[in-house]
C-alpha cells in the first residue's frame, strides 16, 4: 500500500471528512455488511460525517450517521439489482460534495471500492472447453458482470480484504497501483476468552455435548464453497460437529451425515443471530474452504482464544502461523489428522493463547484507522 498522507485544513489541523458509504444492506447480516458497519461506526465515533446509502439499514446501528434510503431495483435478478443500485447511487460521487465515496458493492462510479470476494473473472477458471466459452462469452449474466468488473478495476482506489484477493486482481486484471489490503477486524471485547471460560459448561449442556467430546464448530453459508463436505468426512468417534448457517442444498448434507453414520454426532442449527454461545461450546473452529476471500468466523474464534483449522488458500491464512496460532490445511486428506492433533487439550490451550494475541492486533478500531488513513489520501488527491 502506498505511503498514506493526511488530509489537512489550511491551518494544518486534521479535519473531519464527509464520507459516503454505499452498501445494499447496512447491518450485521453477513461478513461484508458487518465490515461496513463496524468501520462506519468507528469513524463516526471519531467525528467524521458518515452518510449511508443503502436499500435497508438497521436503525440501531446508525447512531451519529445520516441514512439515505436507496430504492431497491430488480429484486428478482442479481444483475439488475446491482445495476439498479449503481444507477441510484452514482450521482453522489460527483454531485454529493463528499470527500470520499466508498462502495462495498460492485460499482464503477465511486472513489474506492472494497473487494470482499475474488474476481468474477477468476470464477471462469473452474470451467473448461465449451462450458468456459459459454459462461464467458454467451451468458448475458456473465457478460454483464465481466463488463462491470472491468470498469470497477479502473476505479481510483481499491481495498482488498486479503492479500489473496489483491493477488487475484493482479493476476486477472494486472491491477497493482492504489490497491490497499485492509483485512476485516473483530470485536475483541465481545469475542473474548472469558466468553468461552464462563459460558462453556452451560453452552455444552444445552447442546448435549459431553465433557470428553471434541466439539468442532463450522460457521457459514455456501456449504460447498466452504468445504462442509470435507469436514463431515473427517468426523471421527468422540467428536461432535456443530454446523451454524443456512447453506445451500441442506438436504444433501443431511443425507451425507446419515450415510456416514454420523446422525448422532452432527447437528445443523441454521441461521443463528448470536453465534457467541457456539464459540463458548466449541473446542475447535474449522473452515476447510475451497475458496475464501477471508473467513471472519476464524478471526472471531481466534479472539475467543480457540484453535482453528483453515485452508491455506483462504484469505485469513495471511495471519496464521501454522501450528503456532492455528493450523493450515494444505490438503483435505490431512484434516482428520489435524483434528486428532487438536484432541490434546494442552495443544489447544497453547494454540488458543497465541490466537488471541494475534486477534488483538486486528480490532475494528485498528481497521477503521487504516480506512481513515486511506480516506485522507483519497481526499488529498481529489483536492489537489
Amino acid at each position: 500500500m502506498p505511503e498514506l498522507q493526511t488530509f489537512f485544513s489550511k491551518d494544518g489541523i486534521s479535519v473531519m471528512l464527509d464520507i459516503a458509504i454505499c452498501i445494499k444492506r447496512f447491518g450485521r447480516w453477513g461478513g461484508k455488511e458487518t465490515y461496513a458497519v463496524e468501520v462506519a461506526r468507528n469513524l463516526a465515533q471519531k467525528g467524521h460525517r458518515i452518510s449511508v446509502f443503502a436499500c435497508l439499514a438497521d436503525p440501531d446501528l446508525l447512531e451519529g450517521m445520516t441514512f439515505h434510503k436507496v430504492a431497491a431495483c430488480g429484486a428478482f435478478s442479481n444483475v439488475l439489482n446491482t445495476l439498479g443500485f449503481i444507477d441510484a447511487t452514482r450521482r453522489i460521487a460527483t454531485d454529493g460534495g463528499f470527500d470520499v465515496v466508498h462502495s462495498h458493492e460492485r460499482h464503477c462510479c465511486t472513489d474506492v471500492q472494497t473487494l470482499h470476494s475474488f474476481s468474477y473473472l477468476s470464477g471462469m477458471d473452474q470451467y473448461s472447453g465449451l462450458r468456459k466459452i459459454e459462461q464467458k462469452y454467451l451468458s448475458p449474466r456473465s457478460l454483464a458482470y465481466l463488463w462491470l468488473e472491468k470498469r470497477q478495476m479502473r476505479l481510483p482506489w481499491l481495498i482488498a480484504v486479503s492479500s489473496r484477493v489483491a493477488q487475484d486482481i493482479d493476476l486477472h486484471y494486472h491491477r497493482r497501483d492504489k490497491v490497499a489490503v485492509i483485512r476485516p477486524g473483530v470485536d475483541i471485547e465481545a469475542f473474548h476468552p472469558h466468553l468461552v471460560k464462563e459460558g462453556r459448561r452451560k453452552a455444552r449442556a444445552r447442546l448435549g455435548i459431553g465433557d470428553n467430546e471434541l466439539a468442532i464448530l463450522f460457521v457459514g453459508s455456501a456449504f460447498k464453497r466452504k468445504g462442509l463436505d470435507r469436514l463431515i468426512r473427517a468426523i471421527a468417534e468422540g467428536m461432535r460437529l456443530l454446523v451454524v448457517g443456512t447453506g445451500d442444498h441442506l438436504s444433501l448434507y443431511k443425507k451425507m451425515v446419515t450415510r456416514h453414520g454420523l446422525s448422532a454426532q452432527v447437528s445443523f442449527s441454521g441461521f443463528i443471530k448470536d453465534v457467541k454461545p457456539y464459540y463458548a461450546a466449541a473446542d475447535v473452529v474449522v473452515l476447510p474452504s475451497r475458496s475464501e476471500a477471508f473467513g471472519m468466523s476464524i478471526l472471531e474464534a481466534m479472539a475467543c482464544g480457540l484453535p482453528t483449522i483453515v485452508s491455506d488458500n483462504a484469505g485469513v491464512a495471511d495471519i496464521i502461523a501454522d501450528k503456532v496460532n492455528g493450523c493450515l490445511m494444505r490438503d483435505p486428506d490431512t484434516l482428520p489428522d489435524l483434528l486428532k492433533a487438536l484432541s490434546d487439550a494442552d495443544v489447544r490451550a497453547r494454540m488458543g493463547k497465541m490466537a488471541r494475541e494475534t486477534a488483538q492486533a486486528h480490532s475494528w478500531e485498528k481497521v477503521a484507522a487504516a480506512h481513515e488513513a486511506c480516506y485522507r489520501m483519497i481526499a488529498s488527491e481529489k483536492a489537489a
